[in-house]
C-alpha cells in the first residue's frame, strides 16, 4: 500500500477512489489467462519450483504453506499460481467475469521467482538465495 495515499483527497475529489496522483497501492501485477474453464483453490498447498542455477545445475524444490490457484483453460492447459499463506491478505474471485484479485500483505517481504508465484522471503528456499 502507498503510505502517502490520502483518503481525504480521494473522498473530496474522486468519490473516495484512488486517482493517478493519489494511488492506493504502490504496485500491482497482472496476468491474463484466456478461455478459463475451471478454477480451483487449495489452502496450505505446495508449489514446485524448478529451473537451472547459474552454474547450470538443475534444481527442484517444493515450497509448502502456499495458497494455490489452479486454472484450467478450454484447451486443456493448466496454469498454477501461488502465494505464501503467511503473506496472503485476502483474495476476491468473481466467477461471472473470471476475475481473480489476490492481495498480499504490504509489510511482508516476498520474492516473485516466476509469474504468478509469490513466496514470503522467510520461506524462500535457502538454496536459491544468492
Amino acid at each position: 500500500m502507498n503510505e502517502d495515499f490520502s483518503p481525504e483527497y480521494a473522498e473530496a475529489n474522486h468519490d473516495g477512489k484512488e486517482s493517478e496522483n493519489n494511488r492506493l497501492y504502490e504496485w500491482e501485477d497482472a496476468l491474463e489467462i484466456r478461455e478459463v474453464k475451471q478454477v480451483d483453490f487449495e489452502r496450505n498447498g505446495q508449489v514446485l519450483l524448478q529451473g537451472v542455477l547459474p552454474n547450470d545445475e538443475a534444481f527442484s524444490h517444493l515450497v509448502a504453506g502456499m495458497f494455490v490457484i489452479r486454472i484450467e483453460t478450454e484447451e486443456g492447459q493448466e496454469a498454477k499460481l501461488g502465494v505464501s499463506e503467511s503473506i496472503l491478505d485476502r483474495y476476491e474471485w468473481d466467477e461471472n467475469e473470471a476475475l481473480l484479485k489476490v492481495y498480499i500483505k504490504d509489510y511482508e517481504p516476498h520474492g516473485n521467482p516466476a509469474p504468478g508465484i509469490y513466496i514470503a522471503s522467510k520461506e524462500f528456499p535457502k538454496e536459491l538465495v544468492f
